[in-house]
């Protein structure tokens, strides 16, 4: 059951040391209650107090892996109903079904079409996750021989899709030490399927019609050890998928119900129908879903969704960054201008979009500025002419140029006396202070 802010309380060191990040013990144990901070955050705490707070510290939804190594998916851990609340921890997962019909042609083909899709956008790689293999055939050897060939092709983390617990026994030597998620334990099958799945160390799907039913499954396949649950609860339409999942997660954030307290898998892979299956995709992305399985991956169909993944998914409360460098903006040789700003993603795309409709080719220098903006990041310290100084020394942008002479953003013009101190051989410009101005800047006053 799960515990008051003030009964948690009583468990904690109450030194108010401040080593959780919170002030007071209270307020720690109030997070705690309301599964906002983790119990790891207090290095005082007993070991017989932490025994009894497991529970009440647990996350509502368990994270559940998929895979290993590098390209291994997490998913849940998640701890509010909606992202202005805090965050939203795991990105949802994409997966694209393979059926075991298909020939090694057409598995080749949609295992090359899967990695090719993929795209870079405000610094991060976006792309799919996961490959489902699904038992389309019906037979245990051919389900075998298929997840043996994809395995061997892909280093994607696998989804093995059979009601079968035979083909699945079949499948999994080929996959052992891999971690695969086995889909889906059901009311007929959920005893054999929960076996292997701890046999084998792998995560499981629950799948049933109705929540009260997936309810009862969840329960009955805990009970049998099986801690890496994913629900599945058969959503193909909209209004189910807002309902269902909405009353999963609320279930879990609101009233800690453990035995709705996993991530969630829709498959939308049978809809036949391209525009309905990347709206129903969509809809899962902004309730919830955690795992949403497609029936191919065209960059037509996976861009839209993975831009409202990213959308949902970023953390408001970080800024978000580019990698701290010297970009190349068009083809830049020697005589090209050099111009320096901060990592602010947004920052760095309006610079860098107005010197391309300036159409001069040239450097953009970008200092880690923990995602300031440029006159944040001054105001802050954290863009200032020592600092700017050891970018441009570090980055040894003078062997890039042959002119020496170095850009200021505008808004920073104050520091061009003592940036040229701190770089003497080099002749500090201030240019303009609005990034709209640099298309002019550049073709008036470059020479």
């Amino acid at each position: 059951m799960a515990l008051s802010g003030i009964e948690i309380f009583k468990y904690l060191p109450k030194t108010n040391c401040g080593k959780c990040k919170f002030p007071t013990c209270l307020a720690f144990a109030m997070k705690l209650a309301v599964k906002q901070a983790s119990l790891d955050s207090c290095p005082d705490v007993s070991s017989e107090a932490k025994a009894k707070l497991s529970e009440a510290s647990a996350p509502p939804i368990r994270l559940v892996t998929i895979g290993t190594g590098e390209n291994a998916v997490s998913v849940g851990e998640e701890t509010v109903m909606f992202r202005h609340e805090k965050t939203f921890y795991h990105t949802p997962g994409f997966a694209v079904v393979i059926s075991d019909k298909s020939t090694d042609n057409e598995i080749a083909r949609k295992i090359e079409e899967t990695k090719n899709a993929a795209v870079e956008r405000v610094g991060q790689h976006l792309k799919v996750d996961l490959i489902t293999i699904e038992n389309e055939s019906g037979d245990i050897q051919v389900f075998s021989n298929a997840v043996k060939k994809i395995a061997g092709l892909t280093s994607l983390p696998l989804i093995l899709k059979s009601d079968n617990a035979d083909a699945m026994k079949s499948a999994l030597p080929v996959v052992s030490g891999k971690r695969p998620l086995l889909s889906a334990a059901n009311e007929s099958n959920y005893e054999n399927m929960a076996k292997l799945a701890k046999e084998n160390n792998c995560p499981l799907v629950v799948s049933a019609p109705d929540l009260e039913k997936l309810t009862a499954l969840s329960e009955k396949i805990s009970a049998l050890g099986i801690k890496d649950i994913i629900l599945d609860p058969q959503t193909a339409k909209a209004k189910d998928i807002i309902e269902k999942n909405t009353i999963i997660r609320r279930s879990a954030i609101r009233k800690s119900f453990r035995p709705l307290g996993y991530p969630i898998i829709s498959f939308f892979h049978k809809t036949g129908d391209n525009m309905l299956e990347t709206m129903l995709a969509s809809i899962s992305i902004a309730k919830y879903g955690s795992i949403i399985a497609l029936s191919s991956p065209e960059i037509w169909k996976v861009l839209p969704l993975f831009a409202l993944r990213q959308n949902i998914y970023t953390d408001p409360q970080k800024p978000m960054k580019v990698e701290p460098k010297i970009y190349k903006i068009g083809e830049p040789d020697k005589n090209s201008p050099l111009m320096v700003t901060t990592n602010f993603s947004l920052t760095y795309f309006l610079v860098a979009g107005e010197i391309e409709n300036s159409k001069v080719s040239a450097w953009l220098a970008v200092q880690d500025s923990e995602g300031l903006s440029v006159m944040t990041a001054w105001a802050a310290g954290k863009f200032s002419a020592g600092t700017i100084a050891a970018l441009i020394t570090s980055l040894k942008a003078g062997e890039l140029v042959s002119h020496k002479k170095l850009i200021l953003p505008g808004y920073v013009s104050v520091l061009s006396g003592s940036l040229q101190e701190k770089l003497p051989d080099w002749k500090i410009i201030v240019g303009p202070r609005e990034a709209n101005a640099i298309p002019v800047f550049l073709k008036n006053e470059w020479k």
